[in-house]
């Protein structure tokens, strides 16, 4: 192991210790305690559709002492439209209306709205508890700021893009770990009423050993936004964050990373290896002009290796007109079975909703709660998985970690350069398989 990789027995402990508090989510009794604290103020830092979305699940959970303070984006147009979306504006996917309580819940005025790279760090200093949803390749960084200022963090996934990435939020969660702080993960499936009694379930042995699980997430592309006039090349990667891999690390971290925590959750391991294969099909060969204005692959296969030698095979992809299926399948020695089963209702329903009430739960209650170790270790996996199809090696998981190089851009400004640059045609480098070399 390398100094900076938890060793196994820690990340099967911290699971084990993650599952069996989502277990007790189950009932549908449990209430929360009061906040020691008084009233909690909290600040969104990335305010697209996911912060709205975020910021909405949280006030939907919360009582009255629970107040969004403090918003922060680096473009003002994000800002003031969820600002406006939380405050009543129309519905849109993740969003939801303001509801009756919402007013009283939302004191944001114009000196606690923060726009600019450095804007995070303005709403972080205005909280006890931030909501970080930003692009992914921010997440790493951020988190770090958030937990030296000794703030609570809910931090959308993938949590990290890369392996320097990947070790700052292993230092990161050690640090949230000593001061007590609670850390919740995007990765909502951990809150589901059927996800939990189904990998509870097959922990139980109802499958047997486990000898592999298929995990999918196949279906269309996402959106693209054209370039606009006089923009800079970071101000346009960054407004397409999803088809850069610095900023979202491709579709497999971004996406699948879904998927692959499920299969990493039925292990309560992760894996020690990959191989895998993939490349640009429909992005990039066509002749619409939307095509070749990123640098991420359509699709992805890969075979993951544990240490007992069970695998998980992966597959997602994002072109139009496929198959599409979004799923995880558990093979073992007595059967096979979906990662999911009937269970009772949790207090909630909606996962996303969910997720922000056991967050807050722990805080008042002062509960160790930390999900940053398998929010870390699952975005890794997807980081391996990417790492092997980009170069078409196999990839050891301690290599990885140890070696892998940093996507992101070696000064962050707006007339600064990003490491991918496109071609006299507007076409971006594609990683090579066979050439490309993972570290």
């Amino acid at each position: 192991m390398t100094q900076s990789n938890p060793s196994r027995a820690d990340f099967l402990r911290r699971s084990a210790a993650g599952s069996a508090a989502a277990l007790a989510s189950l009932d549908v009794a449990r209430s929360a305690h009061a906040y020691s604290g008084g009233p909690l103020k909290v600040a969104l830092i990335g305010c697209g559709g996911r912060g709205a979305g975020a910021a909405t699940n949280l006030l939907t959970v919360a009582d009255k002492d629970v107040k969004l303070v403090a918003m922060a984006d680096v473009f003002e147009d994000h800002l003031q439209g969820t600002l406006k979306r939380l405050t009543g504006g129309a519905k849109k996917r993740y969003d939801a209306p303001a509801h009756s309580g919402f007013a009283k819940q939302i004191d944001v005025p114009p000196e606690r709205q923060f726009v600019g790279l450095d804007a995070y760090q303005k709403a972080i200093a205005c909280a006890d508890m931030v909501i970080l949803t930003t692009p992914p390749g921010f997440r790493p960084s951020h988190y770090a700021a958030a937990v030296a200022a000794g703030k609570h963090v809910f931090m959308e996934k993938p949590c990290c893009v890369d392996a320097p990435g990947f070790r700052l939020l292993l230092a990161t969660n050690k640090l949230a770990d000593e001061k007590g702080l609670k850390v919740g993960v995007g990765l909502q499936r951990r809150h589901q009423a059927g996800y939990l009694a189904g990998i509870k379930e097959i922990h139980d042995g109802k499958l047997g050993d486990v000898v592999f699980t298929r995990v999918y997430w196949d279906g269309s592309p996402v959106w693209f936004r054209p370039r606009e006039a006089g923009e800079t090349e970071m101000h346009y990667q960054m407004r397409n964050w999803y088809h850069f891999v610095w900023l979202s690390g491709d579709n497999i971290c971004e996406q699948h990373v879904h998927n692959l925590d499920v299969g990493n959750w039925v292990k309560g391991d992760h894996p020690v290896e990959a191989n895998g294969m993939g490349y640009c099909v429909e992005r990039y060969l066509g002749l619409d002009p939307k095509k070749g204005m990123g640098q991420i692959f359509d699709y992805h296969f890969v075979e993951f290796t544990y240490q007992d030698g069970s695998k998980m095979y992966s597959q997602c992809r994002q072109i139009p007109n496929t198959y599409t299926n979004i799923s995880e399948a558990v093979h073992g020695t007595k059967g096979v079975g979906a990662a999911s089963s009937r269970a009772p209702e949790l207090k909630y329903r909606d996962p996303y909703e969910q997720e922000h009430y056991d967050l807050l739960a722990a805080i008042r209650s002062n509960d160790k709660y930390n999900e940053g170790w398998y929010g870390a270790t699952s975005s890794f996996t997807a980081v391996l998985g990417r790492m092997a199809t980009y170069s078409g090696k196999s990839v050891k998981w301690d290599d990885a970690v140890a070696h892998g190089p940093s996507e992101f851009p070696e000064k962050l400004a707006w007339d600064a350069k990003p490491r991918a640059l496109p071609d006299a045609n507007g076409y971006y480098p594609i990683p090579q398989p066979g050439t490309y070399k993972p570290f």
